[in-house]
């Protein structure tokens, strides 16, 4: 099963640099993309469209302000859409395919990166969704969450760590919270349960010096409950496929799709 993750910044421009022509070469499983921008109507018509799989979208309630998608080439036996709190469900932060045995999120938190008052919904919504993380624990299946979390995690996927310590994206909080995900809760990164090269980086500052410089930060991620852990099989980042401020995330798992 290979799955991808993208953060599109608005599936239009995506699109028209080439996003969907490319995703027809990539034999993913699912798609998982993130911060769409349109209505789901408008992802059902053509250039959004992929022959030969299922296409779930979760809008927001101003489409230009977020909204999630999924595509899979298996039909899913449920989706939820949602995580029942404002900061999730007004945006589009978050849906759910569910299969046998295995569910699959694409997931966007708020970046953070656009002043104070977006700074700190991004802490709520963190707040929130560890709550949310914990109890599904609790539950007899497993997870993929796939999105972009707008925190690098480690020292190693930060280009100028030193430099980003106090802006969002690599503050100590934001930080912490990773860890717990990874640690207390028993998540699994699925790049780094395969590789710890460094700049494997997922996102750019908009400008010619942090792309010339590879200024970047893994941004974006697969993460998984930890019986899924021994069925990661291979992790990339093409950088050369950029659609967006983003590079998308493709994972291998030793894993088929049922319902």
């Amino acid at each position: 099963m290979r799955i991808i993750s993208l953060n599109v910044n608005g599936v239009e421009n995506a699109a028209a640099r080439g996003l969907f022509d490319w995703l027809r070469t990539q034999d993913a499983d699912v798609i998982c993309l993130q911060d769409i921008r349109v209505t789901a109507p408008e992802l059902e018509r053509d250039p959004y469209w992929l022959d030969g799989y299922w296409q779930y979208c979760f809008e927001a309630e101003v489409p230009s302000q977020g909204g999630v998608a999924i595509y899979s080439r298996t039909a899913p036996k449920a989706i939820i859409m949602g995580l029942g709190f404002e900061l999730a469900d007004r945006y589009g932060r978050f849906m759910q395919a569910d299969f046998d045995k295995l569910s699959i999120g694409s997931l966007l938190l708020p970046s953070g990166r656009n002043g104070d008052a977006d700074l700190n919904q991004k802490f709520k919504f963190m707040n929130d969704f560890a709550g949310y993380l914990n109890k599904q624990r609790r539950k007899r299946r497993e997870f993929i969450y796939c999105g972009s979390l707008y925190t690098a995690h480690l020292k190693l996927d930060v280009k100028n760590w030193r430099d980003c310590q106090h802006q969002p994206g690599f503050m100590a909080p934001e930080r912490a919270w990773m860890d717990e995900i990874f640690g207390t809760m028993g998540y699994v990164d699925a790049l780094r349960e395969v590789t710890r090269d460094s700049e494997m980086y997922s996102w750019w500052p908009d400008s010619e010096q942090a792309e010339s410089l590879n200024l970047g930060l893994r941004f974006d991620y697969q993460f998984l409950t930890p019986g899924l852990r021994r069925f990661v099989n291979n992790a990339r980042i093409p950088q050369d496929a950029r659609f967006s401020q983003h590079a998308p995330v493709i994972i291998d798992y030793d894993w088929t799709l049922s319902i």
